[in-house]
């Protein structure tokens, strides 16, 4: 007889396959990463890798949940801490995740959303839409935040400065990707960032 599985391993495991898919996806991108290449780094059997995953298509979307969570997680503020202190460090801390861009989903990412499946069933991928207001309403909550506690007075609204932050912070990866370091003058535009930033929200110090 079987031995039960119960639904915290199951969830576990397969936390558990998600970190392999997304070294993979990593490592070779999305457009040559394969079940099988997944499968293999997880050292898992063919059945029980499609007892949680119905396509690649799948996997790559749980992969994205998964590094979404992770950062939104950053947009946690520090308790006791001036919220634009907490901004300030979080936008510094971009400067070693982009210096670290090879080890990014940022490849993978770049080639499914160019691809043919995606650009012409965009509507059978609706997390695609929802993680981004996702981040928005992350970025926007912790303005929120500093306007009722009165550290903020914006001149812009939050969900305006919310999509600027998103479209700067995701622009100057993807050059990074392709130009290098050196060419984008990370730390240069992070620090532009942090000034366009002040101004926008406008912290009462």
């Amino acid at each position: 007889m079987t031995p039960k599985v119960s639904d915290e391993y199951k969830q576990e495991r397969k936390k558990e396959l998600i970190k392999a898919a997304k070294q993979v996806f990593i490592q070779k991108g999305y457009v040559h990463t394969s079940m099988q290449d997944i499968m293999d780094k997880a050292g898992i059997s063919r059945g029980a890798f499609y007892s949680y995953f119905d396509n690649i298509d799948h996997v790559f979307i749980e992969v994205l949940k998964y590094d979404d969570q992770q950062d939104i997680q950053m947009f946690i503020m520090t308790e006791g801490q001036p919220l634009w202190v907490s901004i300030e460090r979080w936008v510094k801390e971009q400067q070693s995740n982009i210096e670290g861009i090879e080890q990014s989903l940022l490849h993978a990412k770049a080639e499914f959303f160019l691809s043919s499946q995606y650009v012409k069933n965009k509507e059978n991928f609706p997390y695609i839409s929802k993680r981004y207001e996702q981040t928005i309403e992350a970025i926007e909550s912790v303005i929120h935040k500093g306007m009722e506690q009165g550290e903020f007075e914006p001149y812009v609204p939050p969900n305006a400065i919310a999509r600027y932050l998103i479209s700067f912070i995701n622009g100057l990866m993807l050059d990074t990707f392709q130009l290098g370091y050196d060419t984008t003058k990370v730390n240069d535009q992070l620090n532009v960032l942090l000034f366009t930033l002040e101004k926008m929200i406008n912290p009462r110090f």
